[in-house]
């Protein structure tokens, strides 16, 4: 059973920069997995932030492009999430997500297709 823990949310400013991280466990084999960083503020329906392949292509969504990064580190099992120039817009709980994909499958953004979910962490921007 994958399990998925968030971590390095918290305060921030406008225009600063945070990292969010997701520890995973309970696979072997991270070709197959699959993984993307999701978001919700109160009030708003969730949004796909940036999501990453087996194979370490990646893809963002319109609103980060350019600030946000998404990488992965197989070796200490983990995922991060590097924010730059962060927006006040950019306040919401943040959830890392995986799933076990097949070679060549492309990163996604639509939330249903992800099996496994974290907790969340909060990041909360001011300006």
């Amino acid at each position: 059973q994958v399990q998925l823990v968030e971590s390095g949310g918290g305060p921030a400013q406008a225009g600063g920069s945070l990292r969010v991280s997701c520890e995973v466990s309970g696979y072997s084999d991270s070709r197959e997995l699959w993984m993307a960083w999701f978001r919700q503020a109160p009030g708003k329906e969730r949004e796909g932030v940036a999501a990453i392949s087996g194979d370490g292509r990646t893809h963002y969504g319109v609103s980060v492009k350019d600030r946000f990064s998404i990488s992965r580190d197989d070796v200490k099992y983990s995922m991060n999430l590097q924010m730059n120039a962060l927006e006040p817009d950019d306040t919401a709980m943040y959830y890392c997500a995986a799933r076990f994909g097949p070679p060549g499958m492309a990163p996604s953004l639509t939330a249903t297709v992800y099996d496994y979910w974290g907790q969340g962490t909060q990041v909360t921007v001011s300006s």
